[in-house]
């Protein structure tokens, strides 16, 4: 284990460019598999990845704000003290690996986005508290957990096949959530993964001469928020009002009026939007004044950098893949070689490869279900667990894939390659759990 870790790692260190030198190979390597696998032309794949490169503007403001409003939250003084009161309760550093992976499979099969951030900010303050605990192994630990997310309540594919009018509705009907999220071979894999990750994380954990830690220091937030004030005699009209614990106050409470208003008549329907209003408004009410509260934000933007030069990149991939057919042509050769009894296991595999490419569950549904869908039900196979095949592969590859690392990378202010080795491993023995929890349950 110690062994194959190091080699990953070093593997990880030497070879794996910056995020955005990996899109950047990732778009040149899918137009040229563009022309050789499909019809197309230079100039059609070039056409493609033009006309797709702001089709995910939305998500990437979203994405920004993921990190942001959630940078902005734990760095108030009321969430430090709770999670810095969680991250006490590990007194080692296997304890503390153990913990951080829990808490962030918890959370992220309670939303992605939530678990996304959670996770990060939980280890960074894990590494405050616990001496001696690998930094890089304990951020990988927290995105580990991000693996559940498509098995859980926010998972885009089992929601979308449950909502009346969506694309395939036609051709599957209604899929209610008892018989994806909630069905035994699905809650079964949740339930393996909650076990056999925090261990494997546990065993990861490397020789005292090899583990790499982190300076305190370089953890504390880059300004000072309880100096984010002026003297009192020198307030001016202006300087009240961005002191002013009133404006936080009322501001606050009226977001957390509209969350009450939204969960009343929703449910506990999570989703981006949601979280991201639910971390804005708390972070406003938590930092006491509209300055200490800017001063924050001004820190966590900083962080957004990777977020938003690069997912215009991905979704210009995402345009080449879709409108090229070569994420069909990719889907269909899985579905080729399957039989009634490994089907489910090629279709997750085939969502997994997809996902490198096409890095948004439900653009990844919409480019793979036509195919998956006619062939399930040409083999009599199960709608459901077919879906939930191709919503494991999305999250599966996500391990390493720096599209959605990114977040938590720019909260613990590492590098992809810093963490990947490890996430190679979880790759690998989860692929297998997943695997068998779609095999035989």
């Amino acid at each position: 284990m110690k062994s194959t870790i190091g080699f990953f790692n070093r593997l990880m260190q030497r070879y794996l460019p910056d995020p955005f030198l990996f899109v950047v190979i990732l778009s040149f390597l899918v137009l040229v598999l563009g022309l050789i696998f499909t019809d197309s032309t230079v100039i059609n794949m070039v056409q493609y990845w033009g006309d797709g490169f702001w089709s995910l503007l939305a998500f990437s403001m979203q994405m920004v704000l993921v990190l942001v409003t959630g940078y902005v939250l734990a760095s108030s003084p009321v969430f430090k003290k709770g999670l810095g009161a969680l991250a006490s309760t590990a007194k080692t550093p296997g304890q503390a690996i153990i913990i951080v992976t829990i808490i962030s499979i918890i959370a992220s099969w309670i939303n992605w986005g939530f678990g996304l951030v959670i996770g990060a900010l939980f280890a960074k303050e894990l590494a405050k508290k616990v001496e001696g605990v690998d930094y890089r192994l304990l951020i990988a630990s927290a995105y580990s957990g991000f693996i559940v997310w498509h098995g859980g309540f926010s998972g885009s594919i089992p929601l979308t096949i449950a909502t009346e009018g969506h694309f395939s509705q036609n051709l599957i009907g209604l899929i209610p959530t008892s018989e994806t999220i909630f069905a035994t071979f699905n809650v079964a894999i949740v339930i393996a993964l909650f076990i056999v990750l925090p261990i494997l994380n546990r065993l990861m954990m490397p020789n005292n001469e090899e583990t790499v830690t982190v300076d305190k220091a370089l953890l504390e937030d880059g300004a000072n928020l309880q100096a984010a004030t002026v003297e009192k005699e020198a307030l001016t009209p202006a300087d009240r009002l961005e002191n002013s614990v009133i404006v936080s106050i009322v501001t606050g409470l009226l977001g957390i009026a509209f969350l009450v208003y939204y969960f009343t008549n929703n449910g506990f329907a999570l989703n981006l939007n949601i979280v991201n209003f639910l971390f804005l408004f708390l972070g406003i009410l938590f930092h006491g004044t509209p300055r200490r509260f800017l001063e924050s934000v001004m820190n966590a933007v900083k962080g957004a950098s990777g977020i938003i030069i690069q997912f215009p990149f991905y979704a210009g991939i995402m345009g080449m893949m879709t409108a090229s057919g070569l994420a069909a042509v990719m889907s269909e050769a899985f579905v080729g070689i399957s039989n009634d009894f490994t089907f489910y296991f090629f279709a997750f595999i085939s969502a997994g490869i997809v996902n490198f490419f096409v890095p948004s569950g439900g653009g990844q549904w919409a480019v793979q279900a036509p195919i998956m869908l006619e062939a399930a039900q040409t083999m009599d196979l199960s709608i459901a667990k077919t879906a939930m095949a191709v919503a494991w592969g999305d999250a599966w590859t996500n391990l390493i894939q720096p599209f959605w690392a990114l977040p938590a990378l720019a909260i613990a202010g590492l590098k992809a390659k810093d963490i990947m080795g490890f996430c190679t491993i979880v790759l690998f023995i989860s692929g297998i759990v997943i695997s068998l929890g779609l095999l035989f349950l």
